[in-house]
């Protein structure tokens, strides 16, 4: 794991310190470039931490914008700082992997309101100041593309080759798909809907409910405090993670086995294995992530409904647009069933678009996006291989 130094004592990369100081590239917008929010705040200064992976080409017709999901980060391809793990999507990203950075310039930022370097409500005011905390704006999926669209300018990139990303993410190729149809040649949003469902919007409150009920959530002034809502954060994890599972995984990985014992303790111990894994993803959970954070971006994912800004017509956002769509969804999925992935491609499909709709069959629930799953990998490979065709970007020569 990397660290920082001061004077001779090392320190641990947090998502305290990340939040300020984040250990990837960073883009910085002064006074003079704000962001315009649909709250109607026009936010600045910002900064958006990413990171970049392969060679943008001559005529920048190359770049791969990844959008990360709920609880994912700018580290898409490379060890995480604060964890010391893997990418979240080193499956998929890679020399000769489906999204092949021999071939491509793969981009992916953290989101706006996220705690590993964008600006959010764990960043500072003012150097050396207090964390924004709840005086942050709340934001939305929309205001997440706008902030990406400033570092691809940035970047000096007009036009990006793909935009995709699953369950939050995918929520933003959509967004990007509908803001800009002019800047991105292929899309591919996979396990995602058009619309946050009111079954998704209970669970993220139920979340939120258990954050805000911490003693240590301190009215959202924790960090400021010197303390974190661990449990709150933790309990919110536990219930979260359960959605991104299906019961038939559950079922096959653990049971009703019991956990380190031959009998149950006849007490409210960890007697079962789910009730023991599901504590060690809370537990590891709150070493990585802000709670207010947490917060903000489970609202930005309630309020996304991209129909309602066409008076409720999800093929209004797509009409005439040239972009090329592949559209994915798993069957265990029932956070963002089979039906919600549907309704998209039957807006796409009205509106004229191009697209092919694959539905995986895998019982790894919403989770499959970023598993081991060899159907994603082929059906990645291939749209992006004919997109790549069609765009007439060359394939890189293997030794």
């Amino acid at each position: 794991m990397m660290a920082r130094t001061l004077g001779t004592q090392a320190i641990p990369p947090t998502p305290r310190n990340e939040a300020n100081d984040p250990t990837s590239l960073v883009a910085r917008f002064g006074a003079d470039q704000p962001l315009h929010l649909d709250c109607g705040v026009a936010l600045s200064p910002l900064t958006i931490a990413y990171q970049t992976y392969g060679a943008l080409n001559a005529d920048k017709s190359n770049a791969v914008l990844i959008c990360h999901a709920l609880t994912g980060d700018q580290h898409v391809a490379n060890v995480n700082p604060v964890t010391g793990k893997n990418g979240w999507w080193e499956t998929m990203i890679g020399p000769g992997k489906p999204i092949d950075t021999d071939r491509f310039f793969v981009i992916c930022s953290n989101v706006l309101a996220s705690c590993l370097g964008t600006t959010g409500p764990a960043s500072l005011l003012v150097d050396g100041g207090a964390p924004y905390a709840l005086d942050f704006p709340v934001v939305t999926v929309r205001d997440m593309v706008r902030a990406q669209a400033m570092l691809v300018d940035h970047l000096g990139i007009d036009t990006l080759f793909c935009v995709a990303g699953g369950s939050m993410g995918g929520m933003q190729v959509l967004q990007w798909a509908a803001s800009y149809p002019e800047r991105v040649f292929c899309a591919m949003p996979i396990a995602t809907a058009a619309k946050h469902s009111a079954q998704n919007i209970a669970f993220h409150e139920v979340g939120r409910q258990a954050i805000m009920a911490d003693p240590d959530w301190r009215g959202g002034r924790y960090l400021a405090e010197g303390v974190r809502p661990e449990k709150g954060l933790a309990v919110a994890r536990m219930a979260a993670h359960i959605t991104y599972l299906s019961e038939p995984a559950l079922h096959r990985k653990f049971g009703r086995k019991l956990q380190d014992r031959a009998a149950p303790t006849f007490s409210f111990d960890a007697d079962f294995e789910i009730e023991s894994y599901l504590r060690y993803q809370g537990r590891s959970f709150v070493e990585r992530f802000d709670a207010n954070s947490y917060l903000y971006l489970t609202r930005a994912m309630d309020y996304f409904d991209l129909a309602a800004d066409y008076d409720g017509k999800l093929a209004g956002a797509f009409r005439g647009a040239r972009t090329r769509f592949c559209v994915v969804s798993f069957t265990s999925d029932w956070l963002f069933p089979t039906s919600d992935s549907r309704a998209v491609v039957h807006a796409l499909n009205a509106s004229g678009a191009s697209v092919s709709f694959v539905e995986i069959e895998t019982d790894k629930g919403h989770d499959a996006f970023l598993l081991d799953v060899p159907e994603l990998f082929a059906t990645t490979k291939g749209f992006i291989d004919s997109a790549a065709r069609a765009r007439g970007l060359v394939e890189a020569a293997r030794g």
